[in-house]
């Protein structure tokens, strides 16, 4: 059996290493910081035996699946300690850092900085499950910097998992993940730190939220912890994404101020088409 050792035990790094146990033959050994994460994974079945750094020297593959302001330092060190023939990979949303970081290093070539598009809004091992990244797209970048062999054994397990690889440059990775899935979250949670600021009574908000508003403040349950160094990570993107966003409420705003139906109206008809693009209908 392969050793594979995933250092994080949440909702990715655990969810990934359930459908490795299931879907292949891999002996998985978690590490994590948080004790409580790595008895709770063991307890759950999600990994096999709890490990320490001494293990990355006999692993095969290591996923790193910690929060993102921490991949970076993490995959330098799991780089140091590793085989030649261990393959690294991370999951994280931001690329652009770690892929400068570890450039340089002698065991670049090990390395494939990859994103998994998938998660929910629950975080720890206990949110880990089956099926969690079953058709969903995995972005690689950098595929160049990677060993041919080591790159064929990270598509073989990206498959296992079921996923959609695509391959991309981390700068742009950065800069479109900022649009469209950085710049939800933000937009979720200050929706939600609007309507507690602008509604006191709880009850109201509980009575009175319908299915769209649970919809769209659904990420605010994101934990925080994680998001933080996502928005830092990738801050510049992140800033010109909310510079836009700003500019397009503050013009709704002003129409809807003048009591021009029309233009209202027009907003967001041509906005409809986003629809299109999400079934899958692109021009």
């Amino acid at each position: 059996m392969e050793k594979v050792v995933v250092i994080g035990l949440g909702l990715i790094g655990g969810s990934m290493a359930i459908d490795l146990k299931k879907n292949g033959n891999y002996h998985i050994i978690g590490i994590d910081r948080n004790i409580n994460h790595t008895s709770k994974a063991l307890e759950l079945g999600i990994i096999d035996e709890i490990g320490a750094d001494s293990i990355l020297t006999e692993a095969d593959v290591v996923i790193v699946a910690v929060p993102a302001d921490a991949i970076p330092p993490v995959t330098k060190s799991v780089l140091d300690q590793i085989n030649e023939n261990t393959l690294v990979f991370d999951v994280g949303s931001v690329k652009g850092q770690v892929c400068n970081q570890v450039k340089e290093h002698p065991n670049r070539k090990n390395y494939v900085a990859a994103h998994p598009i998938a998660g929910t809004e629950f975080s720890g091992p206990e949110a880990a499950f089956s099926g969690l990244f079953t058709n969903k797209i995995n972005i690689i970048c950098e595929k160049k910097l990677s060993d041919k062999k080591i790159l064929e054994k990270a598509l073989q397990i990206f498959d296992k998992l079921e996923m959609r690889t695509t391959f991309m440059k981390a700068d742009e990775h950065d800069k479109h993940i900022a649009y469209v899935s950085h710049l939800s979250h933000i937009s979720s949670f200050m929706l939600g730190k609007t309507v507690l600021e602008i509604e006191p009574n709880e009850h109201n908000i509980f009575n009175m939220a319908g299915s769209g508003f649970r919809s769209t403040v659904r990420l605010a349950k994101s934990s925080p912890a994680m998001w933080t160094p996502i928005f830092l990570q990738n801050k510049e993107n992140v800033l010109k994404s909310l510079t836009e966003y700003i500019k397009n409420l503050e013009t709704f705003k002003n129409k809807i101020e003048e009591g021009s139906n029309e233009e209202v109206f027009n907003i967001m008809e041509n906005t409809n088409r986003i629809k299109n693009i999400l079934d899958g209908i692109v021009k």
